[in-house]
C-alpha cells in the first residue's frame, strides 16, 4: 500500500474483505450485527497481512470527530463499530423512514457509549512538566537515504539543536537522523554528546546501524532501527530497537519467494532486524518514556506496551521524508492524536521535514511545523500515569466481541431452524 504497486493490491484486498463481510451476515440481520461485521474486516488489517496495514481506516478519520473520546475505551476497534452503526441506522432511517428496532438498539448502545467515553479513566497528572525541545532539520520531501547523505541529515539536526537557547529538559530528534555503522562508537556521539552537555539536557535520537552493533543480534546480516537517550555526561541509554517493520519499507516479505520469481527489490538489500524489548527508554533525570517509532504509532497496540512498560509519555521519532506529498504524515498526526487518547499520555512527535508536533492526552494538536521547514517546537509537556479502559484490555476483548455479533443472526437461524426440527419430528402423525 505504501508503493505504486502495493497500492491497488491493498485495495483490492481490503475491499475484498469487505465483500466477505457483507455475504458472511445473513439477510435481514441487525443493524448491530452487520456492523461488527466489518469492524471484523476492519480490525484483521490490524495485524495482518504483513503484521497489519492500518492506514486509511475508519479510526484515523475520526482523529478530528466527534467520536474520538472513543478510543480511551475501546480504540480503534469500537470508533469502527460505531461508525458503522451509525451508518446503518441512518441508511435504515432514509430507506424507510423510520428505525427499526435493531437500528434503535444500535444509536441507543452508540449513544451510550460516547457518554461513557466522557466519564472513563483516562489517567492523571504526575505533577511534574518538563520543558521538551523538538527539533525538526528540514529538507525536500520525496527524498530517500540514496538521495541525500546521511551526514547532511545529522548536520542538518546539529544545526537546527545548536539554536536553543535556554532552559530545555530534554531534546528529541527524529527517526533515521543518524545513520553510521556502530553509534557508541561514532564520531557523531561526540557532537550530539556535546550538545546534550551545553544544555544541560538529555537527547533522544534515532539511528540506523548494524544489528551487529547489539551484543543481542550477534552476527546477523541486517540493521536495526534504533533509539538512543545521549546524557550530558556522554553516556547512552539502552537503545529501544523498532518491532513493528515497514514491510517494503524496511524489509521485505518472501524475499526469497520473489526472487525465485524474478523479482527483486533494490532500494532494500536488507532487512531491518526487528527489536523484542519493551517500547520504552529510560530518561535519566526526566522520565520514563514510550516509544512508538515511525510506522509503530499506526499500531495502538505499541503504544499501550508502552504505557504498560512505564511509560508516563509517548515519544513518536518519525520519517516521512520519502513520501511526495503530506497524505501520510497527515494520518500520522491523526495516528499520534489516537495514542495521546488511547492512552491518557502526552506525545512529542519528531520528523526531519515535518510533521513534528505536540499533542495533548485528550488529542488537541497545540503546536505542528509545517513541511520542509528547520524548526524547533520548544513545549512544557506534563507527565502522566494511570490507564485508560484501553490500556488495561487492549484490542482483543472488542475483537472477540464484535465476531461474536457477527456471527450471532447466523447461530440464531441454526438454533431456530433446529429447533423447528425438533418440534417437527414430536408432532404426532397426520391421519
Amino acid at each position: 500500500m505504501l508503493t505504486a504497486a502495493g497500492f491497488p493490491v491493498a485495495v483490492g484486498l481490503f475491499a475484498l474483505m469487505h465483500v466477505v463481510a457483507a455475504v458472511a451476515v445473513p439477510p435481514r440481520s441487525p443493524v448491530w450485527s452487520w456492523a461488527a461485521a466489518h469492524t471484523v474486516a476492519e480490525a484483521v488489517r490490524l495485524s495482518w497481512p504483513f503484521g497489519g496495514v492500518p492506514l486509511a481506516s475508519l479510526g484515523i478519520a475520526q482523529a478530528s470527530g466527534p467520536l474520538l473520546g472513543l478510543a480511551r475505551v475501546g480504540g480503534v476497534v469500537l470508533i469502527t463499530w460505531v461508525v458503522f452503526a451509525l451508518a446503518g441506522a441512518l441508511a435504515t432511517l432514509a430507506s424507510s423512514r423510520s428505525l427499526r428496532p435493531a437500528a434503535s438498539v444500535s444509536v441507543v448502545v452508540v449513544v451510550a457509549l460516547w457518554v461513557l467515553a466522557f466519564a472513563a479513566p483516562r489517567g492523571t497528572d504526575t505533577g511534574d512538566v518538563y520543558t521538551v525541545a523538538i527539533v525538526q532539520g528540514c529538507g525536500e520531501q520525496g527524498t530517500t537515504a540514496l538521495d541525500v547523505p546521511p551526514a547532511q541529515v545529522t548536520a542538518a539536526h546539529l544545526e537546527a539543536t545548536a539554536t536553543i537557547d535556554g532552559d530545555v529538559d530534554l531534546v528529541v530528534w527524529p527517526e533515521n537522523t543518524i545513520d553510521v555503522d556502530h553509534f557508541a562508537l561514532s564520531e557523531v556521539r561526540d557532537s550530539i554528546a556535546a550538545e546534550a552537555a551545553r544544555l544541560g539536557a538529555p537527547i533522544t535520537v534515532g539511528v540506523t546501524e548494524e544489528a551487529s552493533a547489539h551484543a543481542t543480534y550477534g552476527a546477523v546480516d541486517g540493521f536495526v532501527n534504533a533509539q538512543y537517550v545521549v546524557s550530558p555526561d556522554g553516556s547512552l541509554s539502552a537503545p529501544y530497537v523498532k518491532v513493528v517493520r515497514v514491510p517494503f519499507g524496511e524489509y521485505v516479505p518472501l524475499r526469497d519467494t520473489l526472487a525465485s520469481i524474478g523479482i527483486e527489490v533494490p532500494l532494500i538489500p536488507r532487512d531491518a532486524v526487528a527489536g523484542t524489548d519493551p517500547a520504552v527508554v529510560e530518561i535519566d533525570g526526566v522520565a520514563t518514556a514510550a516509544v512508538a517509532i515511525s510506522w509503530e504509532v499506526f499500531f495502538g497496540r505499541r503504544a499501550r506496551d508502552g504505557v504498560l512498560a512505564g511509560g508516563q509519555v509517548l515519544l513518536n521519532p518519525t520519517n516521512g521524508s520519502s513520501y511526495t506529498w503530506t497524505i501520510l504524515q497527515t494520518q500520522q498526526v491523526a495516528s499520534s492524536r489516537l495514542r495521546a487518547v488511547e492512552t491518557g499520555r502526552w506525545v512529542a512527535q519528531a520528523a526531519p521535514t515535518g510533521f513534528s508536533a505536540v499533542i495533548s492526552d485528550d488529542g488537541e494538536v497545540l503546536a505542528r511545523t509545517g513541511i520542509s521547514e528547520q524548526a524547533v517546537i520548544i513545549y512544557d509537556i506534563p507527565t502522566r500515569r494511570g490507564h485508560t479502559v484501553y490500556t488495561r484490555l487492549g484490542d482483543r476483548p472488542f475483537m472477540v466481541l464484535a465476531a461474536a455479533a457477527a456471527i450471532a443472526p447466523w447461530a440464531m437461524g441454526v438454533a431456530r431452524r433446529s429447533q423447528i426440527r425438533r418440534r417437527g419430528s414430536r408432532s404426532p402423525a397426520r391421519r
